[in-house]
């Protein structure tokens, strides 16, 4: 039987997606994008699983676009989410990075397509495609300036130049540093700590602020209520409302 290139694992109400090409530094093919498109649709379809962390095997977060593939003719994309099976359309809900050895290129792209990063202390960022006059075309150009000061992002994307978690972590773009091999433990701890809340609230809450980059605050007065709608209006809304009545923790549905 052959691998999973990408394979899940469920732990509670949160699924744990690893990237497993470990002998390609999980470089993404366009098989590989494929099946990551596959497991975000089933994620976002979901309604029992709440958050997902995205890791690599082998110690490795992603090298980025298998470059051989490339050469082939193959297009690491989807139509339906674009780049990496994500880039585009990344899932609705809460999606977490946990990053350990290298996301370089589109690896650091795909950190850039999650809500939030733990990396590990010795983990090492990177879009160094200008070294080889090729264009970070995978959302780095224009979501890197939303995840780090303007001159930080070109710093960044003009010098192709590695930098470290705690570089990263003083800009402002990783949340967390682990110990190494512990980025993973990191990721969950803190999606624990976020799935205290409302499940509903929470991919309201990620939509709303995504979409807003594209509004002015009096279109975003007026178009947050389209993307509350759902979760005011839910049973865990309601439940979360009897729970403080009752003094008690919430029973989270998802619905």
């Amino acid at each position: 039987m052959s691998k999973s290139l990408v394979f899940t694992e469920r732990l509670g109400q949160i699924l744990v997606i690893t990237i497993n090409r470990p002998e390609a530094r999980n470089a993404f093919d366009a098989a590989t994008a494929k099946a990551m498109s596959d497991i975000v649709d089933d994620f976002d379809n979901d309604a029992s699983i709440f958050l997902a962390v995205v890791t690599g095997a082998g110690g490795t977060f992603s090298a980025g676009a298998d470059l051989r593939a490339a050469a082939r003719g193959e297009l690491a994309s989807t139509p339906e989410r674009g780049g990496f099976g994500i880039f585009t359309r990344p899932p609705a809900k809460p999606l977490i990075a946990a990053v350990e050895g290298y996301a370089v290129g589109g690896g650091m792209e795909l950190c850039m397509a999650c809500d939030l990063v733990v990396a590990a202390s010795d983990a090492k960022f990177g879009l160094p495609e200008v070294r080889h006059n090729v264009i970070a075309l995978g959302g780095g150009l224009f979501r890197a300036p939303r995840r780090v000061p303007y001159n930080i992002a070109m710093e960044l994307l003009l010098t192709g130049d590695m930098q470290s978690a705690a570089t990263l972590q003083q800009w402002g773009f990783v949340n967390r540093v682990s110990e190494p091999g512990q980025a993973l433990a990191g990721a969950l701890e803190l999606g624990r700590r976020i799935l205290r809340n409302g499940p509903t609230a929470l991919a309201a809450t990620k939509q709303i602020v995504r979409a807003a980059v594209d509004w002015t605050e009096n279109e975003a007065w007026a178009q947050q209520m389209a993307m509350a709608t759902s979760a005011l209006e839910s049973e865990d809304r309601r439940e979360g409302v009897q729970a403080f009545l009752e003094k008690r923790d919430p029973v989270w549905q998802g619905r």
